[in-house]
């Protein structure tokens, strides 16, 4: 059995098929943590293949003697300075965000970390880091405290906006999560357990286009994050909303989830996801995301295999169950013509596959924008243009 998804849901533009066992969130009380993380690497065994030539060959080919080691030292001096850089660079703009949650069991505290990333006092952090929160505190790296409020939260996927009264704040360098690659450095910096501000943990991105179920600290409620960065740096409650880097210093993503049952696995939200939710904070509007109006199930060798599909990667238009149509009645993709049973290979181009689903190419655009979807209908392949609807609150 297939598990088949809707874009309705507030999940990515819809949410894709299954999901692994389900993630405790972790932000600090209250049940609203979640952190996330990035990934070890491992040197490869062309540094001891160094060492032996240095051991075996005192001199070099014009006969100055060599000196041992020297590679190998030159490689961790660089990998040093640059994360040194980096921290150097990015720690200024990394505020920690303290909670106030007011229930029917009393007053409660979180506590959170976010990313400045407009000089006026824009911060970008977790969903899950100040939604629910009755009043909100941002402390800055140089101690400076201010009331913050929750500009906008994302129907889709767990990230904020929050806003507080401030000028010439320093920022983060906004990078691009579009041209990661697998094995890459990646830097961790956060408020683990709400104690140790600008704790910095370093490791490589070691997955990409991940999905889990993350849910909260009672595993009673949960959503389903997709496309995410799978990282492997050390990660606590509290670092929430802190920012992954690159070796360059520049934010590649949101840390939002840890991997309860597992050490050094975590996961944190691509920085290309988040950014058109800060252009749209930047520019006064309110948070939303596009949406076509479609439920479908991801393409697999098994998928295409079972339903004798001619393709094998793609979304494949289906309705969940007997639970609905697969088309949106009166939504883009009907107006644009899509058909239950088609298969979506490309957006604008780009293919639909394992680590890029229709959600990842989707999300950053924003409603009203026009997209170009190829499509295979019967084993002939056909383009549709859709205007992209906004995401309806309500899923």
């Amino acid at each position: 059995m297939t598990n088949e998804t809707s874009d309705r849901a507030p999940a990515p533009e819809p949410i894709a098929a299954s999901a692994p066992r389900s993630r405790r969130r972790a932000a600090g009380g209250w049940g609203i943590f979640v952190v996330a993380a990035l990934v070890t690497g491992l040197l490869s065994g062309a540094l001891g293949a160094v060492a032996v030539v240095n051991v075996m060959s005192p001199r070099t080919a014009s006969g100055t003697a060599s000196q041992p080691g020297t590679l190998v030292s030159n490689l961790r001096l660089d990998e040093s300075s640059a994360i040194t850089s980096a921290v150097e660079k990015t720690s200024p703009a990394v505020v920690v965000i303290q909670t106030t949650v007011a229930s029917a069991r009393g007053t409660g505290t979180g506590i959170g970390s976010g990313i400045v990333f407009d000089a006026n006092g824009w911060i970008l952090t977790n969903k899950h880091v100040v939604d629910g929160a009755s009043a909100l505190k941002v402390i800055l790296a140089d101690t400076r405290s201010f009331d913050g409020t929750v500009y906008g939260i994302d129907p889709l996927t767990d990230l904020a906006i929050v806003k507080i009264k401030a000028s010439g704040l320093p920022t983060a360098q906004i990078g691009s999560s579009a041209e990661l690659a697998i094995g890459q450095l990646a830097i961790a910096i956060g408020d683990p357990l709400g104690t140790f501000e600008n704790t910095v943990t370093t490791g490589v991105v070691s997955g990409l286009g991940r999905q889990i179920q993350a849910g909260d600290v009672t595993d009673l409620s949960g959503e389903q994050l997709n496309n995410l960065i799978q990282t492997d740096a050390a990660i606590n409650p509290g670092n929430s909303g802190g920012p992954l880097l690159n070796s360059a210093g520049q934010v590649i993503g949101v840390n939002t989830a840890v991997a309860g049952s597992a050490q050094g696995i975590g996961f944190a939200i691509p920085i290309d996801v988040a950014k058109p939710l800060m252009q749209q904070a930047l520019a006064g509007k309110q948070l939303t995301r596009p949406w076509i109006g479609v439920y479908y199930v991801p393409v697999t060798r098994e998928i295409a295999s079972e339903r004798k599909l001619p393709v094998e990667n793609g979304a494949l238009v289906d309705a969940p169950g007997n639970a609905g149509p697969a088309v949106v009645a009166g939504g883009p993709a009907e107006r644009a013509g899509l058909q239950a049973g088609d298969v979506i290979v490309a957006v604008d181009g780009a293919a639909v596959d394992a680590t890029h689903d229709l959600s990842t190419l989707i999300v950053p655009h924003e409603p009203g924008d026009k997209v170009t979807l190829t499509i295979n209908r019967g084993g002939a392949t056909k383009e549709l243009t859709v205007t992209l609807g906004t995401l309806p609150t309500n899923g």
